[in-house]
């Protein structure tokens, strides 16, 4: 395991890439790591909470039960990370790619996800509350296990991303916006 004091060193350096790392349980609050790239880092448990993770690549790493409270993530790659249970209320995840992230029972309220790509996301057991999803991109979504309650769906697009899944999506009304259900229609 690399210590939160190196790789916090080597950062400031300029070294960026700090893929595979092991921050199981890290301390990192409030730290500035914008562009930091961690694909596949095993950051389960880490304390991220007011960090500035702006423009960073985490694909594919594991932040379970993760502390990101107020944490920076806006444009940042987190394509197919695991965030099961981790709490990103308050968090900026303004135009990040989460596209088949694994959300299930993570806290996203007051989260700010405008303009975000949320494609293929898993989302069962999230809570959305008062979350700002406006401009998000929902497709292959199912929100119907998620709270959205005080959510901001407004103005919700596809990011016209082709299956051949043979799933046929469906618009519906849910409050004031609408999502993406990837249930087969019934005909």
């Amino acid at each position: 395991m690399v210590f939160v004091t190196t790789l916090l060193h080597e950062f400031n350096q300029g070294y960026r890439d700090f893929s595979d790392i092991a921050l199981h349980n890290a301390d990192l609050r409030a730290v500035q790591l914008s562009g930091i790239e961690l694909d596949r880092a095993d950051l389960s448990g880490v304390t991220l909470e007011g960090a500035d993770l702006s423009r960073a690549t985490l694909k594919r790493a594991n932040m379970t039960n993760g502390d990101l409270v107020g944490t920076d993530l806006s444009g940042a790659n987190l394509q197919e990370v695991n965030l099961i249970g981790a709490d990103l209320s308050d968090a900026s995840l303004v135009g990040a790619d989460l596209s088949h992230a694994d959300l299930r029972a993570a806290n996203l309220t007051g989260a700010d996800l405008s303009g975000a790509n949320l494609s293929g996301a898993e989302v069962s057991g999230a809570n959305f509350r008062n979350a700002k999803l406006t401009g998000a991109c929902l497709d292959q979504v199912d929100l119907e296990g998620a709270d959205i309650e005080g959510a901001d769906l407004t103005q919700i697009r596809s990011c016209g991303i082709e299956t051949s899944t043979g799933i046929s999506h469906r618009w519906i009304s849910w409050g004031t916006g609408y999502v993406v259900m990837s249930r087969p229609l019934q005909r």
